[in-house]
């Protein structure tokens, strides 16, 4: 029989895990992988070169940078949760110095200079990401948003739920 002091102890980890993976929710979207399918044509869509930098807001599970990292681009991800941010380092630790993940929420965080930034996140915080990227960004920019759309600006181009769009 199970001892009386695990099952607390397996609660509080589950409690831990549970918080984690849905208190994101106020600051961009919930942990869902971006569709193998979906991640080279985002790529592609990018048209970014090797030597060129990728941000990724809300990297999850490391999936897109590890894309762009094989391509030769630097790849750099924030993640808010540090179960993600864990798996990801460790799925992405053989790209070495290209792949760079930071735990933080990068609403918090001025961005670092990049040639394209990849989102998945929920509708109503792609307006407060246009006018972060609007302000912030110095040098042009192209912004792909898998699913959800910048509802004040017209994509550039559209492919099956990947709309691009670009800030000079």
């Amino acid at each position: 029989m199970i001892e009386s002091y695990f099952w607390p102890i397996v609660w509080s980890v589950a409690a831990v895990v549970f918080i984690a993976f849905t208190f994101v929710i106020m600051f961009g979207a919930p942990f869902l992988p971006t569709l193998k399918e979906q991640v080279p044509r985002a790529m592609k869509m990018l048209n970014l070169g090797p030597g060129q930098t990728l941000l990724e807001l809300g990297s999850g599970d490391g999936r897109v940078l590890a894309a762009a990292a094989e391509q030769g681009i630097k790849a750099v991800g924030y993640e808010i949760n540090p179960f993600l941010v864990l798996y990801s380092r460790f799925k992405t630790r053989k790209y070495g110095k290209n792949v760079v993940v930071v735990w933080g929420n990068f609403w918090t965080k001025k961005l670092p200079p990049a040639d394209a930034i990849f989102v998945f996140l929920l509708q109503p915080y792609m307006e407060k990401l246009d006018q972060k990227i609007t302000k912030e960004c110095a040098k042009p920019v192209r912004l792909v948003s898998f699913v959800f759309t910048i509802n004040s600006k017209k994509p550039k181009k559209q492919d099956k739920g990947i709309y691009l769009y670009e800030y000079n």
